[in-house]
């Protein structure tokens, strides 16, 4: 099963392809997609839902693992993250994919075995997980990682039961 990891962000989201392997996991594809601060919020997102769908059509994962959103102390940050997240949700059910959704927390303790894991610990685990020469930077492709290899291990975990 290949599935399609997405850490979303408006100036970069992380994505990681991750296929479950007769050894384990294997990364197949990371990176991030970025877009710039000076483009009005319209053609950012439609850069995001353009790049996404090209990752869509190029791989065809089976399922799309995307993080879920994280409200801190910066509100606006957050509503423009949910437009990003948004623009993902709907390339994936343009592809009729289905989506399962992790909260940080959960990305974390599936990963590291603690819930208030840092970046670096993550990058090691990752980096381990799938058998990586280096830690997976940056860190927004590191975190996509991490959200695919969760639900794979979740799926996993439910298929034993």
């Amino acid at each position: 099963m290949l599935i399609l990891g997405l850490d979303p962000g408006t100036a970069t989201t992380g994505y990681g392809l991750v296929r479950e392997t007769d050894d384990g996991l294997a990364a197949v594809d990371y990176g991030v997609i970025t877009t710039t601060p000076a483009a009005v919020m319209p053609d950012r997102l439609l850069h995001i839902y353009e790049k996404i769908t090209a990752l869509i059509q190029k791989y065809q994962p089976q399922q799309i693992a995307i993080e879920q959103l994280f409200f801190g102390k910066n509100v606006t940050t957050g509503i423009t993250v949910a437009q990003a997240r948004g623009v993902m949700l709907l390339a994936a059910a343009q592809h009729q994919l289905s989506i399962y959704e992790y909260k940080p927390m959960q990305v974390k303790l599936s990963i590291s075995g603690y819930g208030g894991a840092d970046k670096i610990q993550m990058q090691v685990m990752i980096q381990q997980l799938l058998n990586l020469d280096s830690p997976p930077r940056p860190d927004d492709a590191a975190d996509a990682l991490a959200v695919a290899i969760t639900h794979l291990n979740s799926t996993r975990f439910e298929r034993m039961i």
